[in-house]
Order: structure tokens, then C-alpha cells, then sequence
């Protein structure tokens, strides 16, 4: 199921990295065949392996 969650997303969402919160929030780059690019907030542009790390969306504000 988490797969295919992150097969839904989309450039612009934003993301967390459930095992690096000091990441900060994520903005969605590319998601190709699983290889999803995320610009975090406070470490810069990281290319995840979707298969391996299930990404959760963030939405609104808090």
C-alpha cells in the first residue's frame, strides 16, 4: 500500500523522510519508475528510492 502511495506523488507535493525529520519538509522534484527527487528544506536535493522508503505527504500547514 505505501507503494503505491508514493507512485502518487507528484512534482510540487510536499514530503517528509519518516526516518530523517531533521530533513525538514521536502518539495517533490521528479517520481520516475520509483525514483522519486526531493528538495528537503534543510538537506538539499536527494534522490529516493521508492521501493525502499515510503515518503509521507504533508498537507496544509501546520
Amino acid at each position: 500500500m505505501s507503494e503505491d502511495l508514493n507512485a502518487m506523488l507528484e512534482p510540487g507535493m510536499l514530503v517528509e523522510h519518516p526516518d530523517r525529520p531533521d530533513w525538514g519538509r521536502g518539495q517533490v522534484q521528479s517520481n520516475i519508475n520509483g525514483r522519486i527527487t526531493v528538495n528537503f528544506r534543510d538537506e538539499g536535493k536527494v534522490v529516493i528510492d521508492g521501493s525502499r522508503v515510503f515518503l509521507v505527504p504533508v498537507f496544509g500547514e501546520d
